[in-house]
């Protein structure tokens, strides 16, 4: 891999340690300033991961520092150059120059650790700080006299850095080297030959720094030398090395320490000043010397995590431009000044409630940036929550599960994680850690109450809520999505989603159908509730639906019945006393409680001084004596009203003649119920309706006429030897109550004068007989409504003597038909 260089040593290649979380150790060397996107190597192949675990373990890198220079590509396990390595800028002189990085994976949790060296490549020239160097010497210099010159910076390292010096031209001067103890040579011209100012005053030397690399590289810088007269002794500092100790963070001013140096010469010659040499290391910005007294004090900030040595080159120059160089040497004592520095590295956003005890849920790195014991950080938890935290590795922490959780008591945790160092004084970080409790479905869902019960009004809206039950669930989201179901049952046969439905979401129950009273009183069913788990968890309820009455019926009259045509009266003779009992009116109502309370009142009469109707027992009386001015005909409107609210009502028509025999009430009433409107389209259709059958039927009119003679004459037999007896019709014998406890039943015969003979015939019944009829069932009812409509066709054709004469035509040949076709075409309606 180009630029790129493995340690193939196994020991210093990949390192296994026995701690739990920290696993493997493996370095690289790269060179710096690698193309962005150079591959590194592969850390999956190196580390013995398949790229399967590290995508299932969210594989990241992780590094404090280092992060903009390396990219990790997961997808085929390459650590990449992410960005141009600057060696010089990364580490200045420092060698060996490593970027440290940790590769993080979860479930479970694993660290490894990983080395980058990075080489040097010598693109860097060396450079001087200043582009000139003017020296003043005097003519009077002695051969050996020694001249400080300014040390070319060549930020490359090794065999890439400063390597040599020349000086050209050579005539008078040579070049000398003096090690340093840092391994930096100063610089000194040395003078060869005796300077004569009157031959030569002005001289112009270059001198060039060269470095190691290939090819090699250079710098140069211009001396110009200025020949002066005598000045033959040159500065002597009293040390060549001088050392001095200062704190960090010490304030600007503070005075360090001094040096001095002397020179033998008199006057202008003897006068000194002193000089910081190494300007391109940027000491200057740090550090200050005064010329004339070489009192060095603080410039600026001092940080000893910045750098905790401090090497100055100063020099002390005579005004005839001799000199002289030593070294200052400073150590920054560190002071607790640096907080620990908390890292999350790794972070569970939330941990099921199931988890096992000792599950990782975090992983942190601290580093305190200060040394010793001032540098040296332990952690620590709040109290009260279920976690502990422990150390696998130096300044790795994972906080892990101490004791089980649960989700409904606590939901989330905030643990806070305090980081101290144990330096004086004491310096700590605080890191809040927010852990969601996952929820597991262990709690099924509970209902509000153990029993529901709720009213709803009879006749109901179908559709309409009727209430609502409530169930809730303690655990969450999904877990606690409650669905409510009804339990399959059955009511009166059907099933019990044909009378109410229940909301999934909301558990409203509402009406299928709408309910009545008279037919179902109240029902019971079972209501589920369910939650969205898995396995779904669920509970019971019973709901007991009471249904309340409502006055929605009106009173029914079961006596007198009213039939559509025919006349029904109740006689009262006119020798009846004060409170004789003309007949009862007998009224039902299917509702119940006060709606099925019933009364009773007369609402019209002709002569409500003559009849009177019980208010509770619907019976009707006379009131006084009935006298012969009282009229025969008498039509009396009883109103029935039940109780409810609002009160519903039913009204009967009886009919009541005053008369003292049966044919005296038929004759009358028949007057009464004749009707001499007639159109003249009935006269028309009449009249065809009779040459029609008079021709059709013309050979067996005689026969006809003979057999209704004799029918004529058994009717006036059996009309002598009838009794005076109320015309009663059939009444169903499913009612007794305030009904007549005799069973009539009644046919019709009619001739053709019977316009003025009409006669209800009423025959009596046993007792056994309405025993009988009461178990007959359907069919006899059937039987009795046929005969009513048939007698009530019958009065009401026999009305004219006309339609008669038809009726008994037609009905014997084509049992009515015709005659219901003429009466139709009429719009005669029977």
């Amino acid at each position: 891999m180009l630029g790129t260089t493995k340690r193939r040593n196994p020991l210093a290649y990949v390192v296994f340690f026995s701690l739990s979380v920290v696993h493997a150790q493996v370095s690289y060397s790269i060179a710096e300033e690698m193309a962005t996107g150079s591959v590194i190597g592969n850390i999956a192949q190196d580390l013995g991961l398949d790229l399967h675990r590290l995508k299932s373990g969210e594989a990241r890198i992780y590094s404090r520092d280092s992060m903009e220079y390396i990219d990790f590509n997961k997808e085929r396990g390459f650590l990449l150059i992410k960005e141009r390595v600057d060696r010089e800028a990364l580490c200045a002189k420092t060698t060996p120059c490593a970027l440290h990085l940790q590769m993080i994976l979860d479930n479970p949790m694993e660290l490894y650790r990983i080395t980058i060296e990075i080489t040097d490549i010598n693109d860097n020239a060396p450079t001087f700080k200043e582009e000139q160097i003017h020296f003043e010497i005097s003519e009077s210099a002695m051969v050996g006299a020694k001249f400080m010159l300014e040390k070319a910076l060549d930020p490359d390292v090794g065999i890439n850095g400063l390597q040599r010096y020349s000086l050209k031209p050579t005539d008078h001067f040579a070049l000398k080297l003096h090690s340093q103890e840092d391994g930096s040579k100063n610089v000194e011209m040395v003078l060869q030959k005796i300077l004569d100012r009157e031959q030569q005053e002005r001289m112009s030397l270059t001198l060039t720094a060269i470095d190691g690399g290939e090819p090699e590289m250079s710098g140069t810088v211009q001396i110009y030398i200025t020949v002066l007269d005598a000045n033959d002794n040159a500065p002597v500092f009293t040390q060549k090395i001088y050392k001095a100790t200062i704190k960090e963070n010490a304030q600007k001013g503070t005075k360090i320490t001094a040096v001095s140096a002397s020179d033998a010469d008199d006057g202008s010659n003897g006068m000194i000043k002193y000089y910081i040499s190494n300007k391109m290391d940027a000491l200057t910005d740090v550090f200050t010397i005064d010329r004339v007294s070489g009192e060095i004090t603080i410039n600026g900030e001092v940080d000893y995590e910045i750098s905790s040595n401090y090497q100055i080159d100063i020099q002390a120059k005579d005004q005839g431009g001799l000199s002289d160089s030593c070294k200052l040497v400073i150590d920054v004592l560190d002071i607790n000044d640096n907080k620990p520095i908390i890292n999350v590295l790794s972070m569970s956003k939330s941990i099921s409630e199931e988890a096992p005890l000792d599950t990782v849920v975090a992983m942190i790195n601290v580093n305190d940036p200060d040394s010793g014991t001032n540098g040296q950080v332990y952690c620590i938890i709040n109290d009260n929550i279920p976690f502990s935290i422990k150390s696998p590795s130096y300044n790795f922490f994972s906080v892990r599960t101490q004791q089980e959780l649960d989700r409904e008591k606590k939901a989330a945790y905030n643990i806070s994680v305090t980081c101290s160092d144990e330096g004086v004084p004491q310096l700590s970080s605080v890191v809040s850690l927010q852990l969601q409790i996952s929820d597991v479905n262990d709690n099924a869902p509970a209902f509000e109450k153990k029993y529901y019960e709720s009213f709803v009004i009879e006749n109901n809206t179908p559709g309409h809520s009727i209430f609502t039950v409530k169930a809730s669930d303690t655990d969450c989201n999904q877990n606690a999505r409650v669905s409510y179901i009804l339990e399959e049952s059955t009511v009166n046969g059907l099933s019990i989603s044909s009378y109410v439905s229940i909301n999934a979401d909301s558990g409203v129950i509402s009406a299928v159908r709408s309910f009545d009273y008279e037919q179902l009183k109240y029902f019971i069913f079972r209501v589920k509730a369910q939650d969205g788990g898995s396995p779904p968890l669920s509970s019971n309820v019973t709901v007991k639906i009471i249904i309340q009455d409502q006055n929605d019926n009106a009173p029914q009259i079961l006596y007198p019945v009213q039939t559509g045509g025919s006349v029904v009266a109740e006689m009262v003779p006119r020798s009846a006393d004060v409170g004789y009992l003309v007949t009862k009116v007998v009224a039902v109502d299917v509702d119940s409680g006060q709606n099925a309370w019933l009364s009773y009142k007369l609402q019209k009469s002709m002569d409500r001084a003559l009849f009177e109707v019980g208010a509770q027992n619907g019976e009707i009386r006379t009131v006084r004596q009935v006298t012969d001015t009282d009229v025969m005909k008498h039509r009396l409107i009883v109103a029935v009203e039940d109780n409810g609210q609002p009160s519903r009502s039913a009204t009967v028509i009886v009919n009541v003649a005053i008369a003292d025999s049966f044919p005296e009430v038929l004759l009358e009433f028949n007057s009464f119920h004749h009707d001499t409107k007639y159109t003249d389209n009935l006269t028309f259709y009449l009249i065809l309706a009779q040459a029609v059958v008079s021709v059709l039927f013309i050979s067996a009119v005689i026969a006809i006429i003979s057999v209704k003679i004799y029918r004529w004459r058994q009717t006036r037999l059996i009309y002598k030897s009838g009794t005076n007896l109320p015309v009663i019709p059939y009444y169903p014998p499913v009612y007794a109550d305030g009904t007549l406890q005799r069973v009539y039943d009644y046919e019709m015969c009619g001739t053709t004068d019977s316009r003025m003979s009409d006669i209800k015939f009423v025959r009596p019944y046993s007792q056994n007989t309405l025993v009988n009829m009461s178990r007959a069932g359907t069919f006899e009812r059937e039987k009795k409504e046929q005969m009513d409509t048939n007698l009530s066709l019958e009065v009401r054709l026999f009305h004219n003597p006309s339609v008669r004469l038809i009726y008994i035509v037609a009905h014997e040949f084509y049992n009515g038909w015709l005659c219901r076709y003429a009466l139709e075409r009429m719009n005669i309606k029977l």
